[in-house]
């Protein structure tokens, strides 16, 4: 077995990875990342999905690979010029909701919305408002969350930001959760 990806990219990846590269966005989620959140996205059927941090939109378009025709995605962003990208090469699809907006000020707004899948890849729902998220976050639902590997763009003292958000996602009783040493380091949990 190796991590190579051998099933097909979602139709807008390859537009969305050169647009990605042209801005200069750093931070968006690797292949193998994205790969494991279109899995996870086709065991939910008909469900509710939700990505804090849309950044140009390459994991948004592997989660909306995955999802069937009854499933809908909001997925926010608080970058106009990345947001951009997703909106101008995935901005069709009918069952994706791109919003422009603070992630604190969205996550307060919407707090009594249910979701089925909930992909945290920015500060709000990782390292700000973790518990007001995870109440977003219906009975056997997944709350995925990348980037707990250290990474080159990590500034000083973040490593000591990520082992303490594992340690209390391990404490929580209402979680169950496999850390994954792979890819950037996936955290995939599932409300008990």
């Amino acid at each position: 077995m190796n991590p190579d990806i051998h099933h097909p990219l979602p139709k807008a990846y390859t537009a969305i990875d050169a647009a990605t590269k042209a801005s200069g966005f750093t931070m968006a989620s690797d292949i193998q990342t994205c790969s494991l959140l279109k899995t996870l996205a086709a065991s939910k059927p008909g469900g509710k999905f939700l990505e804090l941090g849309t950044g140009t939109g390459l994991s948004t378009a592997w989660i909306l690979d995955g999802m069937d025709k009854d499933s809908t995605l909001v997925s926010i962003d608080n970058e106009a010029e990345f947001l951009a990208i997703a909106r101008e090469h995935l901005g069709g699809d009918p069952r994706l909701t791109l919003t422009l907006t603070d992630g604190g000020t969205w996550v307060e707004t919407n707090r009594t919305q249910k979701y089925d899948y909930i992909f945290a890849d920015t500060w709000h729902g990782k390292y700000l408002m973790l518990d007001e998220v995870l109440e977003m976050l219906n009975k056997g639902g997944y709350y995925i969350i990348d980037d707990m590997l250290p990474q080159p763009n990590w500034p000083e003292g973040h490593d000591l930001k990520a082992i303490k958000l594992i340690e209390d996602l391990e404490q929580r009783t209402d979680l169950v959760l496999t850390k994954q040493v792979w890819a950037t380091g996936i955290v995939i949990a599932v409300k008990v």
